[in-house]
């Protein structure tokens, strides 16, 4: 991440500051300070370029703090941007950081537990008001620029690799968990990290959305779910491919065709000023008309970028408009209860006359042994 970036996104976050009557605001993870995960650690990261698990900033007008513990402090000067202040932490977290706070400053209560807010406003001074200010870093996070797009497109391709790579090996005869495993090892002897652990669900493991795979080893002449990202730069990607271990006929391969008319009708109908909830109408018409209405129970889709679930939502009671740079998946699924399921899911970027698609693997239903 440039200075330049960097400066961009703290000053537009400033500006949204100043809108709300608020000096600062405190931007980090208060539920597991000093040990929080990628997904947490995501708005510092977005306005920092800070990786590490512990850091957070505070940003207002004449704000620009970067607070982190020593474990972090030769990262931070090597990550974080030099328009931020970087300050290494000498005690409890929640109580140095009472110390860097003044005025009215602006909280995210999603990222913040009750214990840490309770011991915040014990340790501020009387002249400090703390105000919930919830997705400010994340309305500006939504749409994504040029190089966040550039690190998603990359990861797209790289899982793409290792579907492609699967493929060929085959998948008959090993279990659920030894394709999932297999597909998260090729991914680091990419050099990525999985974004997620992989779904892969055999038979009737397919008709469980978000199966778990197991000891099932998987036979020939079934359907198979193969969902995967890969992470960039801290960047995700996300995407299903269902396959046959067979010649597959009857109702699997009608249900397949089915959903791959679906999802070629979605692609076609988002773009930039279309609803979520429209474009996730236009995914279901086929499949109420089929008589399989039932079977669809999920949402379209659902933005990516440093977390592989964030906004824009595209679902029937989504209230998003979905913008130009938003990133979002495309994934409607059919599942039969005890017998199989079928998801299609590509990534796509929303441009004003339609998407780009960032994943590249065929979606005609693919023999794999």
């Amino acid at each position: 991440m440039s200075d330049g970036d960097s400066r961009s996104r703290a000053g537009r976050l400033a500006a949204l500051v100043a809108e709300a009557e608020l000096d600062a605001v405190l931007v980090g993870d208060l539920v597991r300070p000093g040990a929080s995960g990628a997904d947490a650690m995501a708005n510092v990261r977005w306005l920092t370029g800070f990786s590490g698990t512990s850091g957070f900033a505070i940003v207002g007008e004449g704000h620009r703090d970067f607070i982190t513990d020593f474990r972090y402090t030769e990262r931070a000067r090597s990550e974080v941007s030099g328009e931020f202040d970087r300050k290494t932490l000498e005690g409890r977290i929640v109580a140095e950081l009472a110390k860097l706070l003044n005025g009215k400053v602006g909280f995210d209560e999603d990222s913040t537990s009750v214990a840490s807010l309770r011991k915040l406003r014990e340790a501020v001074s009387e002249d400090v008001s703390l105000i919930p200010a919830t997705g400010f870093a994340e309305k500006l996070r939504r749409r994504k620029d040029a190089s966040e797009i550039e690190a998603i497109a990359e990861a797209s391709r790289l899982a793409d690799e290792v579907f492609e790579w699967l493929a060929e090996r085959g998948v008959v005869g090993r279990t659920e968990r030894e394709v999932a495993l297999a597909a998260e090892a090729r991914m680091r002897e990419l050099g990525s990290e999985p974004s997620f652990p992989a779904i892969v669900g055999a038979g009737e493991n397919g008709a469980l959305p978000h199966s778990e795979p197991g000891d099932r080893e998987i036979a020939c002449g079934e359907l198979v779910v193969v969902d995967m990202g890969a992470r960039v730069d801290g960047y995700c990607s996300d995407g299903t491919r269902t396959w046959a271990t067979g010649e597959i006929e009857g109702e699997a391969r009608e249900v397949y065709e089915l959903v791959r008319r679906s999802q070629e009708a979605s692609l076609k109908a988002i773009k930039a000023g279309v609803s979520g909830a429209d474009a996730d109408h236009v995914s279901r018409q086929p499949i109420a008309e089929a008589g399989r209405g039932e079977l669809y129970g999920h949402g379209l889709g659902h933005g990516v970028g440093l977390e592989v679930h964030e906004a824009p939502r595209l679902g029937k009671s989504s209230e998003d408009v979905l913008q130009d740079g938003d990133v979002v998946t495309v994934e409607p699924g059919v599942y039969v209860p005890r017998h199989f399921g079928v998801r299609i899911e590509d990534l796509v970027v929303v441009e004003a006359l339609g998407v780009r698609n960032l994943s590249s693997t065929s979606k005609e239903l693919r023999i794999v042994g």
